[in-house]
């Protein structure tokens, strides 16, 4: 080949991409429809490291801002990136997400090399962004005030061919004083009933099986159009498609958690029997600073009565420890009502100053030691806790879905993991033969015989393994031509580590 001809191949071969997340499912979501968009603009997922010399023409970093430590930890990374881009000319770097939102021209102050800097409300511009920098040889910033477009509406690449999330609404009404969020993703915009579940049938018709429903408050969906009974309507009218096997949702508002929704859990089939409700603190005092408006004993009647009618449901939480002014006694009152409720499984957080929120500028900030020894304290409870709850399922029998990337260890322990109906984590031992092996995307029941604090494990096999649609595309996708797939995922530890 001459060197005409090799520098022809090398400027029609496509660029390539890589989305690196920080942060919630939203976010989640947002980089699986940023990775569409790149395709749709003719790019190509990288299966390199961006840190390698042969790494990605274009590197986004969908961020957060929820945690003190998002600002330094992106803006480390962008330092690194600058020397990767020196050895890479054409590469482009663009940060979106929550922190672009809220620090708009600081990130280009801090790090000229990025070439787009968009919010979450225009994640639709970013290929016009990217070319506009290119051409221009110019930092693009923009960020959009309100919603441009609503991002179940945009082009995706989805990371599982079995599952997938399903937004149905986006922003917050709320104005929790530790919470930054509702600045950066606005007001509550609802989308219509005939959207999601228009969308949801043609995820199922791929393959899809199990959907989590995404919203910032996602049981006050319908407020926007004046229904408050939408959220409940709206999970049976999942029950009424035809192939779709789980439903999940997160996460719920305790304030607006009604019967209602309870009632349409229970009675749905495919809605699954766990529920991800964040307590926050369980001292009413801290409540209130926090602008939660609900009270610990609300929390603990709605908990009842999602036993009641759901008797095997499993219930998580998050908790958020030295919230300013919170006392040894505002302590013991979290203690306590994490002891009642049981949680089969809890996200503890120590509360870190967001600027910009109300909480941020409290005098009365805990001191740094003081909340280390309360969340170790609250950490062994919640270990404690939901290693018991997890022990009264030894012996039982339990459906598992089976996922790829749940297990890190199943390759040494030839086990495959997945979830169960209740979401709970179990890695099962499974066949060595092909043709009895489960798929991702398959279900099987099988017998739990052993708890851990954050797993199940089921050494005796499996039964009743069904080939499922969503099998059928897992297989189908990984026996196609190697094709651009997915969203590098760079998201922090939220709670509990996996086995």
């Amino acid at each position: 080949m001459s060197n005409a001809q090799a520098s022809a191949a090398v400027q029609t071969a496509p660029r390539t991409y890589q989305v690196i997340t920080y942060g919630c499912q939203m976010n989640v979501h947002d980089s699986e429809r940023i990775s569409g968009l790149l395709e749709g603009a003719g790019l190509v997922r990288s299966e390199v490291e961006v840190a390698d010399e042969g790494g990605a023409d274009v590197v986004v970093f969908n961020t957060c801002a929820v945690r003190e430590n998002a600002d330094n930890r992106l803006y480390g990374t962008l330092g690194h990136m600058a020397a990767v881009k020196r050895t890479r000319p054409g590469m482009q770097i663009a940060v979106g997400g929550c922190m672009a939102q809220k620090d708009r021209d600081v990130i280009v102050g801090k790090a000229p090399w990025v070439d787009v800097v968009f919010g979450t409300h225009n994640v639709g511009k970013l290929p016009i962004l990217l070319e506009r920098a290119r051409v221009e040889q110019a930092s693009q910033v923009e960020i959009a005030e309100a919603l441009e477009n609503f991002p179940s509406n945009l082009p995706t690449r989805r990371e599982s061919p079995y599952s997938a999330w399903v937004s149905i609404s986006v922003g917050c009404n709320n104005t929790c004083t530790f919470c930054i969020v509702p600045q950066l993703r606005g007001k509550e915009t609802d989308r219509r009933p005939g959207d999601i579940l228009a969308e949801i049938q043609a995820l199922v018709d791929e393959g899809v099986q199990e959907v989590t429903l995404l919203g910032q408050n996602v049981n006050t969906y319908g407020v926007e159009f004046g229904d408050r009974g939408a959220f409940a309507k709206l999970l049976r009218a999942c029950g009424g498609i035809d192939g779709l096997e789980r439903v999940r949702f997160t996460s719920p508002h305790p304030a607006s958690f009604t019967s209602d929704v309870i009632d349409a859990m229970a009675e749905t089939p495919n809605v699954m029997p766990s529920l991800h409700m964040p307590l926050q603190s369980g001292s009413d005092k801290v409540l209130r600073e926090m602008r939660r408006s609900y009270r610990s004993e609300k929390f603990l009647r709605i908990l009842d009565e999602v036993r009641e009618k759901i008797p095997h449901a499993a219930i998580t939480t998050d908790i958020i420890v030295g919230f300013p002014g919170e006392t040894d006694e505002d302590f013991e009152e979290t203690m306590r009502v994490t002891e009642l409720a049981r949680f089969s499984a809890a996200f503890t957080f120590q509360y870190s100053i967001r600027p910009g929120t109300p909480a941020g500028v409290m005098d009365n900030q805990v001191p740094k030691a003081v909340v280390q020894e309360r969340y170790e304290r609250l950490l062994e409870l919640v270990n404690r806790t939901a290693w018991e709850e997890n022990q009264k399922l030894e012996g039982t029998e339990v459906e598992v879905m089976f996922a790829a990337g749940e297990g890190k260890k199943d390759a040494e322990t030839h086990r495959m993991s997945g979830r169960a109906r209740d979401n709970r984590l179990v890695h099962v031992a499974v066949p060595a033969e092909p043709e009895l092996r489960p798929r991702p995307g398959d279900i099987a029941t099988t017998v739990i015989s052993h708890a851990a604090p954050h797993h199940l494990n089921a050494d005796g096999g499996i039964t009743n393994l069904r080939r499922t649609r969503g099998g059928d595309a897992w297989q189908a996708r990984h026996e196609a031509p190697p094709t651009p797939a997915g969203v590098s995922l760079g998201m922090p530890s939220v709670g509990q580590p996996k086995a």
